[in-house]
């Protein structure tokens, strides 16, 4: 389950030490410690982070299939993540120290800004390989965050790309060491708490308006 802590005013958010695939009990817990983070106040920022070989694997597709009838809910719920962090009204930073795909890279996207592991671990977008469509607001969130050639290559493709390819695709914003990912991340969070605010939140909902609404759509979820 994800876990938060505090170094000074950035808050860092754990993922956890496994796959961290998104059970609805792990999109709960993170929305409880975004509930936190969004309770304090003054200068502050958030990096999400995780232990081990991954840092999001995406969705948790062997609870989906034991529970093919809450599918929407499901979506929707993990809509409702993506639309949380990209419109937070503070800057946010993800460490990727290990393997980032599918709904994990999205989430990754999310974010303002994005560390990677240089050496080893894989960014990707398998959805071509393993045929499961994006939704319309999956496709709205890439779509915004990244140039259009790269996401036309990462959606349609599913190549996976390393930290330095990643950095290259502007996928990311730095390739580093491995030791020095998360703290990387935070040195970033560090350099913009004064950024945190209503000014912030707002300029973060119109810039990227058209996805949060699609991301926000509880009709058809699915498209």
């Amino acid at each position: 389950m994800p876990t938060l802590d505090r170094q000074d005013n950035v808050f860092v958010l754990d993922l956890g030490d496994g796959e961290n695939r998104f059970h609805p009990d792990w999109i709960a817990s993170a929305h409880a410690a975004l509930n936190e983070v969004e309770k304090a106040e003054g200068p502050r920022a958030l990096v999400t982070a995780a232990t081990g070989k991954f840092y999001s694997n995406g969705l948790d597709l062997e609870w989906l299939s034991a529970h093919a009838d809450q599918h929407d809910d499901y979506i929707v719920s993990v809509h409702s993540l993506f639309a949380r962090l990209l419109s937070l009204p503070m800057i946010t930073v993800a460490a990727l120290q290990g393997h980032t795909f599918a709904a994990g890279a999205m989430l990754s996207l999310a974010h303002d800004f994005r560390v990677m592991r240089s050496d080893r671990g894989f960014w990707c977008l398998p959805e071509a390989d393993i045929n499961i469509p994006f939704t319309p607001g999956m496709s709205a969130l890439i779509q915004s965050r990244l140039a259009p050639q790269t996401a036309h290559e990462a959606m349609v493709t599913a190549r996976r790309y390393g930290g330095s390819d990643a950095a290259t695709a502007g996928i990311v914003d730095q390739a580093v060491a491995e030791d020095v990912v998360r703290s990387t991340a935070v040195e970033i969070a560090q350099a913009q708490l004064s950024k945190a605010g209503d000014t912030l939140g707002t300029i973060k909902a119109r810039m990227y308006g058209s996805a949060l609404a699609s991301l926000r759509d509880t009709a058809g979820p699915r498209g």
